[in-house]
């Protein structure tokens, strides 16, 4: 959406009635250009409802992000984090590669409320709404090299469970090695990629994708199952809270990451694992397909198969995991 309607949609966010003129003059338009502002938010997929003598409002308050808010929350000052919000965007994991390789320091997040470009593991496309899903990026500065970071992604998976759970989605599991699922589907996501020295110094830009709110605009162009936060709460989500939970969270699993690797973490990554000791079939690069029974983690996040030849090791990579039904024989 152009700024106009982002405007137009912050001033309707609260689901209360808001005049033609009231909101003219708020944000320094014409009647006219509201008008088309509520237009394009209609078109956007939000519905408006118009009453003569009263204006405009949404038929659902949406909860927009808000920089300062997120700020101010208890503990994101601390967690040294350095926030960035903006209406629409490419994709904030290739922005904040860009920074990256520019010098940006560690604990730079960029949040945004459309992404043109999202991107998921595998080549996905990562799909999101306005004001339904929760995308940001964070960049993670580390002294080590990308070899030495191996499980990154399930140290990333436990904050968000412990965020997730505590905000009300009880239910809350891990899919290896990059996925919050439900009961009923694919809850969030996330995609990391690297820079820097084999060696070290490296960069982590860790991309985060939450469903929040039950949309058809993100429902029906994804081909698995989806599930959202609200339905696991039964209740409203204030994404801005959301995020500065999920931000502080992030830097305490990141610190104790960069001391101890995923070590630490794997005892409590397994306790929410989705799929323990069940049997699942693997996807592996060239096509073939491996059944066994997933018998968790090592210290280095590879996933452990167990087969019929014994445990054998699987690194994430372009590896895929589904679950096998019950009594299939793995």
């Amino acid at each position: 959406m152009k700024t106009t309607a982002f405007q137009t949609l912050r001033l309707l966010a609260d689901g209360d009635f808001h005049s033609g003129e009231t909101m003219a003059r708020a944000l320094g338009v014409t009647r006219s250009a509201v008008w088309y502002g509520i237009r394009e938010i209609t078109g956007a997929g939000f519905g408006v409802e118009k009453v003569h003598g009263r204006g405009y409002r949404l038929e659902r308050a949406v909860s927009l992000l808000d920089a300062e808010s997120i700020r101010r929350a208890p503990g994101v000052h601390a967690a040294g984090i350095n926030l960035e919000i903006c209406d629409t965007v490419d994709s904030t994991n290739t922005r904040l590669m860009l920074r990256a390789a520019q010098g940006a320091g560690s604990g730079l997040a960029l949040a945004a409320e459309a992404q043109t470009a999202g991107r998921g593991r595998r080549g996905r496309v990562w799909q999101s709404a306005i004001g339904s899903t929760l995308t940001f990026s964070l960049l993670w500065r580390f002294a080590q090299g990308a070899r030495e970071l191996a499980g990154l992604s399930l140290a990333v998976g436990v904050a968000l469970a412990r965020t997730l759970r505590a905000a009300g989605a009880r239910d809350a599991q891990l899919k290896w090695p990059n996925d919050v699922v439900l009961p009923g589907g694919k809850l969030a996501g996330i995609l990391i990629e690297m820079q820097g020295d084999v060696l070290g110094p490296s960069a982590a830009v860790i991309g985060v994708g939450i469903n929040v709110r039950s949309d058809p605009r993100v429902f029906t162009a994804v081909d698995q199952p989806v599930a959202d936060l609200e339905s696991a709460t039964g209740a409203a989500v204030d994404r801005n809270q959301l995020l500065a939970s999920l931000l502080v969270e992030l830097a305490a699993v990141l610190e104790r990451f960069a001391a101890g690797g995923f070590a630490p973490l794997r005892e409590e990554w397994q306790s929410l694992h989705a799929h323990q000791d069940q049997p699942v079939c693997l996807t592996l690069p060239d096509g073939r397909e491996v059944a066994g029974r997933a018998r968790g983690v090592a210290d280095d996040g590879v996933l452990l198969l167990e087969t019929a030849a014994g445990i054998a090791r699987h690194h994430s990579g372009e590896v895929s995991l589904r679950p096998l039904p019950a009594g299939a024989g793995a």
